[in-house]
């Protein structure tokens, strides 16, 4: 997790440094209707990679928003969700829908 002084001054930069690409996003999305799997969440995130996938799971797990849990089974199961931080970015993510369906119906 990033201390203080490594994040922006800007608190609209700090957010888009943590949340800012639109994988991180749609992982968010993903796991706010529930844990999943990572082959769950691969599945359920159109064009993404094994790669960016793993990449962006294990930045956010860094930075508090994903949790990871390993259950010890044969082959080892492992379940990712969002922690109170990460619950925390439902109305960031619901004002984003809001703002693209309006969007929306606004262009031709």
């Amino acid at each position: 997790m990033l201390t203080k002084q490594e994040l922006p001054e800007c608190p609209v930069a700090t957010t888009v440094q943590l949340i800012g690409n639109k994988w991180k996003l749609l992982i968010i999305r993903n796991l706010l209707a529930a844990p999943q799997r990572f082959t769950e969440l691969k599945r359920g995130i159109n064009g993404i990679s094994q790669k960016v996938l793993t990449d962006n799971l294990r930045a956010m797990e860094s930075d508090g928003i994903v949790s990871r849990e390993i259950f010890a089974e044969i082959p080892p199961k492992v379940i990712y969700s969002l922690t109170d931080i990460g619950r925390s970015l439902l109305p960031v993510i619901d004002a984003m829908a809001d703002w693209g369906e309006s969007y929306k119906g606004l262009i031709k």
